[in-house]
Order: structure tokens, then sequence, then C-alpha cells
């Protein structure tokens, strides 16, 4: 029985998971990762976060051969789509860094469970034990990071052939003539986007009167309004009706403004967000209890209701974010050998890789007017910076929320070129309890993209050099 038993069961190797898994191990614990995928990494590195940032470099290089190398002066022959050399090259991406993960667990002298993980309560010496077929593993800990699956719409079945979810839209064999997505999140203009430069139609439509309903409404209009000049439809506060499908064909009839129209596709894309993965681990059977929203419960120190079993990521509130994640599962694993950490939520950047990229942290103004908090706003456009001129990537904005008497920052918005590493140095001098004042003292190197960022924060006192 001893070689069965660990300090630290992880139930799930996603970032979650083989993240916590590893700072465990490196803390002294004798760790195992039960996980019945045939590769580690969970659904970022196999099925999400990875595959898709690798079709969207893709088709962002075909969309510049295509569409603006002669601008720069590069003449070269109209660009031809070798769809499966995309999708091989996407492939290697994601088996080199499954791969990386499995020799990480070698390295720290992880032991991987392949399989089903069901939880089957205490023993007699107080180790919590899981089942794996018939084989019965015990730990002084447990830590669950299942992660997320997709949300169905009653309705629309997904099968993977005409109706499809997001595994499916990074696994397509041919450009869709017509592709639906049903959903504005992060996940469907991504992917959406991915197909519109390969040379689908996109038609999105959304029931909410936003994109991105929870993010800042200045940087999701200008995205919307870049996405639409791209050649993407976009149907805000739509609803579909009712869906007839004919072989390889559908129709959508979608009520808008109390008007019907119908949308004919021959791929639809169901990207209506992600929900807890909680099934068939014997959750309730251990004592284990969810919130309202179905999430399950922990407290500071991400312990469950159950003595000695600890939750962190998509499974537990708050962003599903990857990197969210992952902080919390160091955080709950060093708080196990009783370190003082803690995750720094108002700093969890989120990012949409769009083209051009959205990232913010914070809040947005609605968020802070609801709470009457007091703020002052400072913006500058790309179009005012000397490194998107060169690069002919002039659109978006950054956008700064401040407290007008700390001088804090309270919500950081960007939408333009690589704003997925600009919204570091705001995640960066938030952390360190900076104020925009600390942000108009560095000094950023010219002609670079973050000066946009300066740019903003002396906006906040209307002293922009280049507004």
């Amino acid at each position: 029985m001893a070689d069965k038993t660990y300090d630290l069961i992880v139930l799930g190797a996603g970032p979650g998971g083989y993240v916590g898994a590893i700072r465990a191990s490196q803390l002294g614990m004798k760790v195992a990762v039960i996980e019945q995928r045939s590769t580690l990494g969970g659904v970022c590195l196999n099925e999400g976060c990875i595959p898709s940032k690798a079709l969207l470099d893709s088709s962002e290089y075909f969309s510049l051969a295509k569409n603006h190398f002669a601008a720069h002066g590069i003449e070269v022959p109209e660009p031809r789509l070798n769809l499966a050399t995309m999708m091989t090259r996407k492939d290697t991406v994601v088996s080199e860094l499954t791969a990386g993960v499995e020799y990480l667990f070698k390295k720290n002298q992880i032991s991987w469970i392949k399989g089903q993980g069901i939880l089957r309560g205490t023993d007699n010496d107080h180790f919590q034990q899981i089942t794996v077929g018939s084989e019965v593993y015990r730990g002084q800990k447990i830590l669950l990071a299942t992660g997320s699956r997709p949300v169905e719409i009653p309705g629309l079945p997904i099968d993977n052939r005409l109706i499809i979810d997001s595994s499916g839209a990074l696994s397509l064999t041919r450009v869709p003539e017509h592709l639906v997505v049903v959903g504005a999140g992060y996940i469907g203009l991504e992917l959406g986007s991915v197909w519109l430069r390969l040379g689908a139609k996109v038609s999105v439509v959304e029931m909410l009167p936003q994109m991105l309903p929870k993010s800042d409404p200045d940087t999701v209009k200008a995205l919307q309004r870049s996405l639409k000049k791209q050649g993407m439809n976009i149907h805000l506060d739509a609803r579909i009706e009712k869906l007839q499908t004919d072989n390889d064909r559908a129709t959508l009839t979608v009520l808008r403004k109390n008007k019907a129209h119908e949308i004919e596709a021959d791929k639809i894309l169901i990207s209506a967000g992600r929900k807890p993965n909680l099934d068939g681990y014997g959750l309730k059977e251990s004592g284990i209890d969810l919130d309202e929203s179905g999430f399950i419960r922990v407290d500071d120190n991400y312990m469950t209701t159950a003595a000695d079993i600890y939750a962190v990521g998509d499974i537990v509130a708050g962003p599903m974010l990857a990197h969210k994640a992952s902080e919390e599962a160091v955080v709950c694993v060093e708080r196990m050998t009783g370190q003082g950490s803690a995750v720094n939520y108002h700093t969890i950047p989120g990012v949409c890789y769009t083209w051009p990229e959205m990232a913010s942290i914070g809040k947005t103004e609605s968020e802070l007017e609801e709470k009457r908090i007091p703020f002052k706003v400072g913006k500058f456009n790309f179009m005012g910076n000397g490194r998107t001129r060169a690069m002919a990537e002039t659109e978006g904005l950054v956008k700064i929320l401040v407290h007008p008497e700390t001088r804090k920052i309270l919500g950081f918005h960007i939408l333009g070129p690589r704003a997925s590493d600009l919204i570091a140095e705001a995640v960066a001098v938030t952390s360190l309890n900076g104020t925009v004042d600390d942000i108009i003292r560095m000094i950023h190197s010219h002609p670079t993209l973050s000066e946009a960022i300066k740019e903003a924060a002396l906006n906040v006192d209307d002293s922009a050099i280049h507004a």
C-alpha cells in the first residue's frame, strides 16, 4: 500500500493541476496526478489556449501576406492556403508542449496515474482515498483541478460535423463557406477570426447587447468596428429561434429587434461559455458543497467543505483563465506548507487574442459607478503613437481608470497591437501598489508601443504630449 500513498494527489493535469503538482514537489511533497487524457496539459494545452493561439498566429501571417505586404513594398504572388500543413504545425506545437509537461513530471518525480479518479472518502488513518479503476490511492491532501467544459445550448446539439464546439473548430479539414459563431465571448471571437482570415464568411450571433459583455465598452466598441471592417458580421441582442438542417447545411432563424431573418451556414460554432467540470468525481458523496452558481465552495486556503480536499481553477468562482488556475494552485499548495501566499485577483489580466488584441485588468467604469467609487479617466489612441504608425497598426487605445485622491489604478484597458504583452506593465505597477504617477515617471523607450501607456497616464490630468 505504501507505493500508493502520497502527500498530495492532484485530480486533473491542466494549468491548475500540473502547476500545483510541480510546486508541491518543489516544496518536498510526494505527489501524484490523476489524468485520464493520453497527454498532460488539460484543455489549455491540448484543445484550448495553445492550439488556438497557434492557429491565430498562422492565420495572421496568411492575412498579412494576402492583404498587407504590398503596402510595405513587399510584392509576392497571391498566397495559397495549405490548411493541412497549418494544422500539422498546430499539432506539433501542442505535442511539444505536452511532452514538455511530461518531462517536468519526471524531473520533479511526480507520478502520473492514468485514468478517471473518483473520491471515496477517508480511511481509518484519515487519508483521503481515490479510486482509479480497481486501484485505490491514498493522499494526505487532495487538490481538485478538473477544469471546465463548453456550455451546451438547447436545440443546438453539438455533433462536431455541422454543429461544432471549440475543439471541432480547431480541427476542421476545410475552410467553411459560412461559419456562424453562437456567442461573442473570447473563444468565439478568436476562433471566428481564425476562419475569417483563412477565407470563410463569419457571422457572430450574441444574445446580449455587447460583445465581451463584462469588458470595457470603449475598447469593445473599437474592437467591434475593427472586426466589422475585417469582414465579420456581428449580430448583437439577437436570439436563435429555430434550427433547420439539410445534410451538410443549416438554416438558423435569428430574432433581432422583433424581426426574424434567416442565416444559412455550413458550420455552426457553439461558443456560449464554459461550466465547471464536476460530474463523476464523487464530490457530493465526499461532502463537497457547491455555491449558488454551481462552483465548488472554498475558503481562503482553497479548502472545500470536505477536510483536506482543495479546489482551484475553473471549478471555483472567478474568471475561467489558465493563469488564474495556475496562480491559485501555487498559492494553495504553498498555504498547505504554512506560507502566507495570496492571489491578487485585482491584477488578473483578461486577454482576447483577436487582432487587434484586447487586454484588461481591474474594474470598468460601470463597475466603479455601481460601487460609487470615484475615478478619473485617461485615454490615448494608438493613432498618435509613432511605433504603431511605423507598423501600420494604428487601431485601438489605452484607457486607465484612476482614483482621484489616492492615484491608485482601478482599471486598465487596452485595445491594440500586442495588448496581451502591454498589459504586463499594468499588472506590474498595480501588483506593487503603484500609482498612475509611477507610470508617468517611468521612462519608456522610443519608439515603442508602451509609450501609449505613459500618454494615457498623462491624460488623466490632461497632460498627454501627443494627444
